[in-house]
């Protein structure tokens, strides 16, 4: 795979016309663009549709959690807009993962598109170790994720999110699965909230599939630019 095809763009704004402008300029020359909660709550569906119009793929990142029930309509739903990845959170168990991906599966069919890629969210890359004990995680970041990880791929998940430091081990216990993976930084960027993060070259090394990119891009003054050098680093 080409550098260029594993970035995924995140477009996390709510201004319609700075998002278009991202979309446009950078449709052909990176792998897709993760649309997430800001974004989708903003503009909803129809700005997922001109994505996928103009030519471009879309990571679906909602990190749904709820009863199994629930993700499975909601993930059915989303299915049948044709996106490329869509998200779950892992913490809801392996039951709502398992219920998310059949449902999003049949969805597709029915729709005659393919199924999604459904990605099961480990831990957040804002988080720390500190961070988990204080909401009762009493786990490193690292054992949580590869615990949740191994639970994902047995229910069925078509791969895992998780961050750069993590995704060697969860490559070992998700060997077929998409690995997608944020706080991606290059070597000059700031690191803004993310505390476990990793340059692209490092994290592409490690086993990661698709790299999730926000502002060294999107607040890059040539975003175009910026992703073919990321692209290059990648490819070097």
């Amino acid at each position: 795979m080409k550098g260029k095809d594993r970035i995924l763009v995140a477009v996390d704004t709510p201004d319609l016309g700075r998002a278009r402008e991202l979309v446009q300029g950078l449709t052909g020359r990176v792998g897709g663009f993760k649309i997430g909660l800001e974004m989708f709550i903003s503009h909803g569906p129809a700005f997922v549709r001109e994505v996928l119009d103009g030519g471009g793929k879309v990571f679906l990142d909602l990190k749904l959690h709820d009863i199994p029930n629930t993700v499975a309509g909601a993930a059915g739903a989303a299915a049948r807009y044709g996106v490329s990845f869509l998200t779950v959170h892992a913490l809801g168990g392996p039951e709502m993962i398992r219920r998310g991906v059949v449902a999003a599966g049949a969805a597709a069919e029915a729709e005659g598109l393919p199924a999604p890629t459904v990605l099961a969210v480990t831990i957040l890359t804002s988080h720390d170790d500190d961070e988990l004990h204080k909401v009762g995680i009493d786990k490193s970041c690292g054992d949580a994720v590869l615990q949740l990880a191994s639970m994902a791929c047995a229910a069925g998940a078509g791969g895992a999110v998780c961050s750069p430091l993590e995704v060697a081990g969860v490559r070992e216990r998700f060997p077929q699965g998409a690995l997608v993976v944020p706080g991606i930084r290059p070597a000059s960027a700031a690191a803004d909230d993310q505390s476990r993060i990793a340059t692209p070259a490092r994290a592409v090394s490690s086993g990661a599939d698709y790299l999730v990119i926000g502002r060294p891009i999107t607040r890059s003054n040539n975003p175009a630019d910026a992703a073919a050098a990321i692209a290059g680093e990648i490819d070097g």
